[in-house]
Parts: C-alpha cells; structure tokens; sequence
C-alpha cells in the first residue's frame, strides 16, 4: 500500500480536558467525519470530573495519562465502527489542551517503539512508560511560588513577558516542571523526557517521543517568542542544567512531517504505512488555523471572552505585555498570535440584562439601540468575578467622562447617577474597548491592517452584538461556523502534506485559496462597520484607558 491514494483524508485530533475529538477532512478541507469520547461518561473507572482530579494538594489539578491513552484505542474503535477507512488517511495532526505536560521514563522510548499490535496502548505503557502517572494540566494552580522565582531570575514580570510571550503564570509548563523538580526531585531525576500534552500525541503514532511544536511551546515560559528557541537561562531557572537534554530538540514549526506512523498503527487499524505525522500544537493555536489567516482576529464570547489576533510578519516584532499573551504562529514563520483572556464575559453581560432589561436579550438590545454611540459620556465597568485584565479587580464602576478634554475628563459616579438605559450599552462598550485598547498597544506600527473579525461562542449569533463588535474593532465581522480545534489539527496534516507534493514550498493561505470552497462560503460577513461610529470609538480609547486606571486604583486602596 502507498502513498497514491486517488481520495486522500487527514485526520485531526483534539485532545481537550473533557474529552478526546477526531475529525476528518479530505483533499479540499470539507469536514466528512467526526467522533469522540467523553471522558467522564465514556471512561468512568478514572473518576474525573471534567475530565480533571484535583488534590491533593491546595491548587493541583491533574488528568491520568492512562486514560488518555484508553480514549485513544477507544476513539479508533469508534471510527472503525463508523466504517472509517483508514488507509485513505496520509497525514495525522491535531492539538492538546495548553500547558499540560506528560513525563516519561527511561523505558519511554523503547516500549513506544516495540508496541505489540495485538494489545491495546493503555497495557503497554502505562505504568512503566511514564515517570508520573498524572499529568498536570492547565487548570493548575499550585505554582504561585515558582513564578515569583521564575520572573526573579529573568529580572521581573515585565522581563519575562519580552522575552517569553507571558509572564510566568501557574499553568504554565515551566513553573509546572520547576515545582515538580523542588518537590519531587527522586521522581524528576528519574523522567528522561518532558512532552507538552501536543507532543505526547504524536509520540503515539511516531513510535518515539516527538519534538514539542514551535506555537504550543510559546505557552511554556521556556522558549524565546521570538526566535522559537529554548532559552538556556529559563531552562535552568526552571529544571537546572539536566532539562535542555529532557525538553529534547528545538521546537517544531508547522507545515512538516516528523516521520512516518509507526507499523502499530498498519498493523492494527490498517493505516497506510506511508501516511506521515506532523507536529500537533496547542488548542487556541489550533482553533486560530480553524477560524483565521494572519490579518484576522478572532473574539470568542463565551462565559469567559478571549481574544485571539493572528499578526502578520512586520519589520517590528510585536509589543509584549504582562495582561496578554504572545504565542508563535503554528503555520507562518515570523507571524504570531495575540491573546487576551478575560474572566468576567457572559456572566457580567447576563447580569447586565437580568438587572436592567428584564432579564430579555430583546429588550438589552433595545436598550443598547436607544442609546447614541458613546452613551453620552457614561462608561460602566462590570467585574462579578476577580478579573485577568486587568488584573484582579472586582465590582461595578461607573463613571462620567468629557472625551473632548485633553486629557479627558474622567468622574467617579455611584451607580444611582448612570441612566438605567445606559447599562447594555455600557457593558458592551467597555468590554470591547478594553480589547480595542490593547490591539493598538500590541500591534507592530507598520503591521498591516486588520481584516476581520471572526465571532464564537454563545452570543455571536447577537444581531447588535455582532454590529457593536464590527464598529468597535473596524473590522468586518464574520460568524464561525462548526470549525474548532480538531479541523484545525486536521488542517495543519493536509497543510504538511500539501507542501510535501509541493516540493516543500507554499504557505498555508496559499493552499486555503485553493480549497473548493471559498471562504465567503465557509462563513458569512454579518455586519460591516459605520465607519463615523468607528471614529467616535477611536476617540475614546484614550478614555477608556483614564476610567480603567481608575479602577485599579480604586481596587488597589481597597486591599
């Protein structure tokens, strides 16, 4: 069996905290299959909860690797049921929840290499392939006191952030590995390789522990934004002078192969021996190449909001900052990724519109309509829960501005004096504003501009919401369809193959245009911006960011 397979297909996985997803896609991009496994409800023998254990410690939050493995032999037997042909599949990649990382053993590298076809994963290498048995994930916290020392030993948060991406934060993989290293150093002796839960995927399929992927790697604290390589300093901050050699290479960029799937694979579920696998990235980064080109600008309005920008390469790299994150592009060398991530997203606007609209989504909308651009000078902060950015402030802050001014005017009001009209729109504009405020911080000076705005989440399909969004950014503002992580990984195999048959050349918009499907067709522009509302919003950045110091400062007294 080769290679010249007349209908190729390239599947995609996605190995969440919840559950493990497949998708495949064929020649021109078009989704035709899906399954999955829920882990709570598919693999109740692990007793997680969410897909998660916390403990034992205060802030630990772990996931079993054995469980991740069962998903996998489960989700085949899934699709073979589903009369999946998996000879057709010449190109595997996909993505894994940020952060988390899986430790091998010395016996790792031998027992990938030598799996009997005729056993399930689980029963081979789990318990003798891994160092430790419960891998951290992202929604641990328990590293408080290894980000103060990482950020100490670069010279400070701000440090940091230039030459990682991020400051140090406890989901993070490096503090991860530094306080496993503290706590546990017989056990961190013993590891002879660290993977990101994005190169333990792969690791499966190759046969041998994969190198970790240049964007997912950007959410480590360990390599360099910039170059994509490990940074010796924060490799020994982190793991001492023995991680540079358990890290292994530096990282993979996207759009090649690492190699071939490992003869396990043909010999139990029939793949193709010559379908190849490419490096597997992160989630966020997955779902960018899902929804975006560089240029493009992802909002996803769930019950948190992130922000996710796609920058083009310019002459000047893109500013960093401790509220936001910058990741390496998994697809366009030299291109990055802007993220903000904020707490208080549909809980606050929910709140908004129990409290001041009757609790109707029309009559929010109503209200927000019935008020000018600008709401007359009233800006209204919502924070229900402790908040990202910026960081940890809490409460409702109303206030009165002159943006005429220079600087502008800004007044303290208690809530009794702001309109009771004026709350929706409030809420929209300040949460949008604080995203406008950051996108002009960040962005090169001869960056291109923006082109559009990709809406997700539970209230894209808002009519006004989708207007706001579109006159707040300046961008025209599309919906997203059903694209998520899994087609993105299933995209970045098709794009590594794709070049492959192009003697290694092409970039990944090249392929996309000539897909059969236009990208009018694969989703559609909901709202254009009033290009007069867009001048008012330009005027009242500089507002915004005097009524957000005022908050923090308020908070700040509080404490």
């Amino acid at each position: 069996m080769s290679a010249n397979v007349d209908d190729p297909l390239f599947l995609g996985l996605d190995l969440s905290t919840q559950g493990l997803k497949a998708v495949l896609i064929d020649e021109d991009g078009a989704l035709v299959h899906e399954s999955a496994v829920h882990f709570d409800r598919d693999l109740p023998s692990y007793g997680t909860v969410n897909g998660a254990i916390r403990g034992p410690g205060p802030g630990e939050v772990t996931s079993p690797v054995r469980m991740w493995l069962d998903a996998y032999d489960l989700l085949m037997d899934r699709m073979r049921s589903a009369d999946v042909d998996f000879s057709r599949v010449l190109g595997i990649s996909g993505d894994g929840q940020q952060h988390g990382s899986v430790y091998w053993s010395s016996e790792a590298e031998h027992l990938l290499s030598t799996l009997d076809p005729e056993r399930p994963l689980g029963k081979q290498l789990s318990p003798a392939a891994f160092s430790i048995q419960r891998a951290p994930i992202w929604q641990d916290s328990s590293t408080t006191r290894e980000c103060r020392e990482l950020e100490a030993a670069i010279g400070g948060a701000q440090a940091l952030a230039d030459l990682t991406g991020s400051r140090a934060y406890e989901r993070f993989t490096g503090t991860q590995i530094a306080k496993i290293r503290r706590t546990d150093p017989d056990t961190y002796r013993e590891t002879a390789r660290i993977s990101l839960v994005s190169s333990f995927m792969p690791s499966l399929f190759l046969g041998s522990i994969a190198p970790i992927e240049v964007s997912d790697a950007s959410g480590m604290n360990l390599m360099n934004v910039l170059t994509c390589e490990w940074d010796d300093r924060l490799l020994e901050a982190a793991g001492g002078p023995e991680l540079r050699a358990k890290i292994g290479p530096e990282p993979a960029p996207g759009g090649t192969f690492l190699g071939k799937i490992s003869p396990y694979w043909v010999q139990r579920w029939g793949f193709n021996p010559d379908c190849s696998i490419a490096p597997f990235t992160g989630d966020n980064p997955a779902t960018v190449i899902a929804l975006s080109t560089p240029g493009d600008a992802i909002l996803s309005l769930g019950t948190s909001t992130t922000f996710l920008l796609s920058i083009p390469p310019a002459e000047t790299a893109p500013k960093r900052f401790t509220t936001s994150h910058l990741l390496s592009h998994p697809t366009t060398p030299d291109a990055h990724i802007a993220m903000l991530c904020y707490k208080n997203g549909a809980l606050a606007r929910e709140q908004v519109r129990d409290q001041y609209a009757n609790g109707h989504w029309t009559r929010f909308n109503e209200l927000f309509e019935s008020r000018p651009v600008g709401n007359d000078g009233y800006m209204g902060f919502y924070f229900p829960l402790p908040e990202i950015i910026p960081p940890s402030v809490q409460g409702n802050f109303f206030f009165s501005t002159s943006p005429s001014s220079s600087p502008p005017a800004v007044v303290t009001i208690p809530e009794s004096n702001m309109p009771a009209d004026a709350h929706p729109r409030a809420i929209l504009e300040s949460q949008f504003l604080s995203i406008r405020s950051r996108i002009t911080a960040i962005l090169p000076p001869d960056a291109p501009p923006l082109q559009r705005l990709v809406l997700s989440g539970g209230s894209c399909a808002n009519a006004v919401i989708q207007q706001a969004a579109a006159d707040v950014f300046g961008m025209r503002v599309f919906v997203a369809g059903k694209e998520g992580a899994a087609e993105g990984g299933a995209q970045l195999a098709r794009y590594a193959w794709w070049r492959a048959q192009n003697g290694g050349g092409g970039t990944f918009e090249e392929m996309r245009a000539m897909d059969g499907l236009g990208d009018g067709e694969r989703r559609r522009c909901v709202a254009e911006p009033k290009w007069d509302r867009e001048r008012v919003y330009a005027g009242l950045v500089e507002t915004y960011r005097a009524c957000e110091d005022a908050v923090v400062q308020a908070c700040a007294t509080r404490v």
